[in-house]
């Protein structure tokens, strides 16, 4: 058939950039309660006092950035009522940094041009931090909120956690306020920050819980009446986007892809409207997708982990114990050629799945003989998992 030509006559949408990733609302549905915490926790800086130290947690999806964005907006343009204030903002994403060293040089290069950026090796650790300190004493500013997102990408090497909040204690930076807000997606990296740490940068904690099923779905109305056309989407099309959401991770940043692959796959086959089969399509697509992707950067002994586990769930033998894995798993390394690793090592290949969300686990409790211990199950449905594992050159040839 060949080419078609490209139009904008679609039937489907309006304007499908509402419903992506890049889209900045200008308002935040359902976090009524949150953004009321964020707000008091800054209040000392209109007041004129020095910052709160501020840790913001909860999964991907749940609003913290974009709470984060609208807050401070509001925040740097009430400034302008007070003539003693003088308010200014650094962000960094930290997700491509894996230490505070590399924080740190990012946050540097931050106050440079491009030409006078310094390199991420090469200096040592305290004269990078002279270097910020520099910069922030030479800012023409009374108050410098410092945003450091996904933080919890830099592990356990916090040390910038601590710099930074006590920037001001430890008399590094005397010409202005300094001020944190960490914001993590990994609801346990808080409790393996070092005490020294909690205690500067958790001044102010805000928790921002999975949403609902009721709150995913306000939040799809009303980016669904501004990204489709009118009654292009059946009844139950956002009903069963923001209960399968819900149920999965309570993100609006999932609920919002499934209903724009959805609206997307009607529009490929040239439906006019969206209908239950279209979410149910585009929920296979994407969790498979997703898998797929996560899939191509695990090592092969965590891939055959997790075929050992797909096995035992295949064959009903599931939840099991993390030794029936490894007994499986020490037969499909046999057959593949691949080295067996030890039990301990398996572990923490069964740990990176659990993080990963392709795994689950059940804390069981036997008394005083059989002691406690965890099951260990599937957290995504077999057949993708087998899908995304028969991609594996190496996995493959267990499936024949």
């Amino acid at each position: 058939m060949g080419l078609t030509e490209f139009t904008r006559d679609d039937p489907i949408f309006t304007d499908e950039s509402v419903l992506r990733d890049s889209y900045r609302p200008q308002e935040l549905l359902e976090r009524d309660k949150e953004l009321g915490e964020y707000q008091s926790a800054l209040q000392p800086i209109i007041n004129g006092a020095p910052p709160k130290n501020i840790f913001l947690y909860g999964q991907t999806g749940v609003g913290k950035t974009v709470a984060t964005r609208l807050v401070l907006k509001r925040l740097i343009n009430d400034q302008e009522n007070y003539d003693d204030l003088d308010i200014q903002v650094v962000e960094l994403n930290c997700k491509s940094a894996s230490s505070s060293y590399q924080v740190s040089v990012d946050l540097v290069n931050k106050f440079r041009d491009a030409e006078s950026m310094i390199s991420s090796t090469g200096y040592p650790a305290t004269r990078v931090y002279q270097m910020l300190w520099d910069h922030l004493n030479h800012l023409d500013a009374t108050h410098v909120l410092i945003v450091l997102d996904e933080i919890d990408s830099i592990g356990s090497d916090d040390d910038i956690l601590y710099q930074l909040p006590r920037a001001n204690d430890n008399e590094n930076v005397q010409d202005c306020w300094v001020g944190v807000i960490g914001i993590s997606n990994d609801f346990t990296f808080r409790d393996n920050l070092s005490a020294r740490v909690k205690d500067s940068l958790c001044e102010e904690e805000i928790h921002f819980p999975p949403y609902d099923a009721g709150q995913l779905r306000t939040i799809l109305q009303q980016r669904a009446s501004k990204a489709f056309r009118d009654d292009v989407l059946s009844d139950d099309v956002i009903p069963l986007c923001s209960a399968f959401a819900a149920q999965e991770s309570g993100s609006a940043r999932q609920a919002l892809k499934l209903i724009y692959k959805a609206g997307d796959l009607a529009r490929s086959r040239e439906e006019e409207r969206v209908e239950e089969h279209h979410v149910r399509d585009a929920r296979t697509l994407i969790e498979k997708g997703k898998v797929q992707d996560e899939l191509e950067s695990l090592p092969i002994q965590s891939q055959l982990t997790l075929y050992s586990l797909l096995q035992l769930e295949v064959e009903g033998e599931t939840p099991c114990k993390r030794a029936e894995i490894y007994d499986r798993y020490q037969v499909v390394a046999q057959i593949v050629d691949a080295d067996v690793v030890s039990d301990r090592t398996i572990h923490d290949r069964i740990s990176q799945l659990r993080l990963k969300g392709f795994v689950e686990h059940d804390e069981r409790n036997d008394g005083i003989r059989g002691g406690s211990y965890y099951q260990y199950s599937l957290d995504v449905r077999p057949e993708i998992v087998e899908d995304a594992l028969r991609q594996s050159s190496r996995v493959a040839e267990l499936f024949d």
